[in-house]
């Protein structure tokens, strides 16, 4: 099955990972192991059913074009699109406030890529910003299990040292500096609710 993108080029999903790799990322005990957006979807669960907030993962809108139909009963898509840029991976609303963030992790040790976000996510954080949502990242080294919520503010500043011919990444040294720690825990995995009460007063 093919994906596009909005401009029309050929989505490529990332290569599974190892079984090596796996064998790393996995923890003696708990739920360890888990990916970012595993830990964050059981984190937004915790929260709408304890009726804390109402956050949810963004769907991504797909226009199917070519569709295959080996037997009645079955249906196998062939070929889909994206149909517009996705914003941020999340969004919701706690204490009346309107909460928009992405979340990103990364294997490397000592800096996190910029790559990973994109201009277009810049500007929908800016939006909401502007509007006095709330909007920041995410980020998770994932090898050491580091959580931190960098605001988006400190994550635009970085972005323009970067257009202005900068440094491509934030340096580890500089997220600890400029976004809160988020320790992992049980119920929920993310606590990121904590951080928010920070930011609101």
């Amino acid at each position: 099955m093919e994906f596009h993108y909005p401009n029309g080029k050929k989505f490529s999903p990332k290569p599974a990972k190892s079984s090596a790799v796996k064998k790393e990322k996995s923890y003696s005990h708990g739920k360890r192991g888990m990916t970012l957006e595993d830990d964050l979807n059981e984190t937004n669960d915790y929260y709408v059913h304890s009726g804390m907030a109402v956050i949810h993962k963004k769907p991504v809108p797909v226009q199917i074009v070519n569709v295959d139909y080996p037997k009645r009963s079955a249906a196998v898509i062939k070929e889909a699109y994206f149909k517009q840029a996705s914003t941020t991976d999340y969004n919701g609303v706690y204490k009346g406030h309107y909460v928009d963030f992405e979340a990103k992790e990364t294997r490397n040790r000592t800096s996190f890529p910029l790559q990973n976000f994109h201009q277009h996510q810049l500007d929908h954080m800016k939006q909401v910003t502007a509007q006095r949502g709330i909007a920041f990242v995410i980020i998770r080294f994932s090898l050491t299990e580091e959580i931190f919520l960098m605001p988006y503010v400190q994550l635009n500043n970085f972005w323009e040292r970067m257009l202005k011919g900068g440094r491509k990444s934030m340096t580890k040294k500089e997220i600890e500096e400029t976004s809160y720690s988020i320790p992992l825990g049980l119920h929920p995995r993310i606590d990121y609710l904590k951080i928010i009460d920070h930011l609101l007063k």
